[in-house]
């Protein structure tokens, strides 16, 4: 009995350690502010509202933003940049989950399945590239934009993020690529299947699993890019959801109701898109943990 006490007093430590953030987040952005900052905390003290919410996406300023005084709550037009700002940084995220799984998955397969001249040194290059400081690529790569004219594009934002993201995509699917037997293949090709038959029919489906799993690890290090987005990124046409919330943070105009809030928002999107593929996150990783 002490036992198992203990072990669900452990697993809900680990849970508000995790959902903490988040949960404060959630109930940061619909507690006013005068609630909010009050000491002795009176959090609960008065009704909830979804002021901040309406203001983010509506531009409905909250009737408490109105006062005179030094009571008066801040207010930042930062904030409804928000909706815009996720909407660019899921176009991109996305957009780069689509090129990971395309062209990783290709490249996967060629490393797992295919002898070429070269082949270590070059999984190895594409690999240990990413070894080295995102921060020393930035002058590089924003060179070689600038002389594309793709400055203030989500395009380039694009191809960078995807090139900063592939060699993950790349390691991660070999490994999983590779626990298929190779008895498969064979048996595919003595009936007669090209390469590209075999990748297509027979180890995409089944890796399904594995490869959503690593989509999704390619959007969260898109969606959740701050360097070169910020680099690459000159108004808010192009501006990601991490640059936004960047300097609607370090405004000392917003008020903390209005801040908690937009990092809710931005939360969502990453939530919703785990919530409908855990399943197969988590048999991706249980694949590749054991072998077929």
């Amino acid at each position: 009995m002490a036992k198992k006490i203990l072990i669900h007093f452990l697993a809900l430590i680990v849970f508000l350690f995790c959902a903490g953030p988040l949960l404060l987040t959630l109930f940061g952005g619909i507690i006013p502010d005068a609630a909010l900052l009050s000491y002795p905390p009176k959090w609960f003290s008065m009704k909830p509202s979804f002021a901040y919410y309406k203001y983010i996406f509506f531009g409905v300023v909250p009737s408490a933003y109105e006062e005179r005084g030094a009571m008066r709550s801040m207010i930042t037009e930062e904030a409804r940049q928000i909706p815009h700002s996720m909407m660019n940084s899921a176009i991109i995220a996305f957009s780069v989950m689509g090129i990971n799984i395309l062209f990783g998955g290709m490249a996967s397969f060629a490393f797992a399945r295919i002898r070429f001249k070269g082949k270590s040194a070059t999984f190895m290059g594409i690999v240990m590239c990413r070894l080295l400081p995102a921060a020393a690529f930035v002058v590089p790569f924003y060179l070689i934009v600038q002389s594309l004219g793709l400055l203030d594009t989500k395009i380039a934002i694009i191809m960078v993020h995807s090139i900063l993201t592939l060699p993950f995509t790349v390691l991660i699917l070999s490994v999983f690529f590779r626990r298929i037997p190779v008895d498969i293949d064979e048996a595919a090709t003595v009936d007669g299947a090209s390469r590209p038959q075999i990748f297509i029919k027979i180890t995409l489906p089944l890796s399904a699993a594995s490869i959503v799993a690593t989509g999704l690890f390619a959007f969260m290090l898109s969606y959740s890019e701050f360097l070169y987005s910020l680099i690459l990124s000159g108004t808010n046409k192009t501006r990601t959801l991490s640059v936004a919330m960047a300097a609607l943070s370090t405004n000392t105009d917003v008020a903390w109701g209005m801040l908690m809030a937009g990092i809710f928002i931005s939360l969502i999107p990453s939530l919703i898109l785990a919530i409908l593929v855990w399943k197969f996150v988590v048999e991706g990783i249980i694949l590749g943990a054991v072998k077929y």
